[in-house]
């Protein structure tokens, strides 16, 4: 079980107890049986991976990876393997544990390496990391020397998966909730840095979420803002008939000037784009961890550079902004 009272005490001591005293609620209420239907065996999947005491433990600018191969007998090595797939599919990491790579469907790393430099330094800082998965990116604030990290990800899936790499890691002021952006209480503003990457499309409102981002943040904190965006001048915005890369709930893909003059809308200063990538099919594909289909599968086959369905190919760009 994972002792939540750090986080709770952490919350009050930032004037936030109405929330800590609602989480031990929410948390019950999206973490149990009821919820989904394979949550039982997600949870036996965890409490059956070994209980490393005390694993050499990498976590800095230069990746992630908890303990070698002889920290764990044969026996535990074979439970890790089968824990970890039982916890199937991976989508955010790599993570190397033990001597086992767990190859995800995304390189997350790649697209940390692409922002490190350009974010405030996290000394200290309390994170949130909204839509975070399994919690890849929490675990490299962290090592980037963040105070506290919160995640929050409604997919039961995925908080089963960062408790199972807790689990290996051992204690950590990182958490990742079963709770969405619109879950925390309105005007919470504790946070020194938010976290959204790869969200904003994934809402019918941009600008509720834009604003619930600045909500979460205290003054002078900074958003770090991770979407697709299409080429265009500002005022243009795609919005797909059906599905984009075979994605059912795409909504809105600004170009960069357009999500610049929505920001500043919200309340947004200092707004910066630091950068602006297709994505590869070597950073998004499918792999022994993540079988199903991938970025491959959804483009053109004779044009890489469109979808399937004949929109402009997957294309990110990077928004680092402060509220004052």
């Amino acid at each position: 079980m994972i002792d939540y009272q750090p986080l709770y005490n952490l919350l009050a001591e930032r004037n936030a107890e109405y929330w800590s005293a609602m989480l031990p609620v929410q948390i019950q209420q999206k973490l149990n049986p009821d919820a989904h239907g394979n949550f039982t065996k997600w949870n036996a999947a965890v409490e059956q991976l070994p209980l490393p005491k005390n694993p050499s433990i990498q976590l800095d600018d230069k990746g992630f990876k908890i303990g070698l191969p002889n920290e764990l007998s044969t026996q535990e090595l074979q439970q890790l393997d089968t824990g970890l797939k039982n916890l199937f599919p991976w989508r955010k990491g790599p993570y190397d544990l033990f001597g086992l790579h767990l190859d995800t469907e995304w390189r997350s790393d790649w697209k940390w390496e692409r922002i490190q430099d350009h974010i405030s330094p996290l000394d200290k800082r309390l994170v949130l990391d909204v839509g975070c998965g399994n919690g890849y990116h929490c675990w490299r604030s962290l090592g980037a020397g963040a105070q506290m990290v919160v995640g929050i990800d409604p997919v039961q899936l995925h908080v089963l998966q960062f408790q199972a790499i807790r689990r290996l890691f051992g204690e950590a002021p990182v958490y990742v909730l079963p709770l969405t952006l619109e879950e925390i209480p309105a005007k919470t503003r504790i946070f020194d840095t938010v976290f959204s990457m790869g969200v904003l499309y994934h809402r019918r409102s941009p600008i509720d979420h834009l604003t619930g981002l600045r909500d979460c943040l205290r003054s002078g904190g900074e958003l770090v803002l991770e979407t697709l965006v299409v080429e265009g001048k500002q005022g243009e915005v795609l919005v797909p008939e059906g599905r984009y890369a075979r994605m059912r709930n795409v909504w809105f893909l600004p170009t960069c000037d357009t999500l610049v003059s929505w920001m500043k809308r919200c309340g947004f200063k200092n707004i910066r784009v630091v950068d602006v990538n297709q994505t590869s099919m070597q950073e998004q594909r499918a792999t022994p961890w993540m079988t199903f289909n991938s970025l491959e599968d959804f483009l053109d086959p004779d044009d890489p550079d469109l979808t399937i369905e004949g929109h402009p190919a997957p294309r990110r760009a990077t928004f680092i902004a402060t509220i004052d």
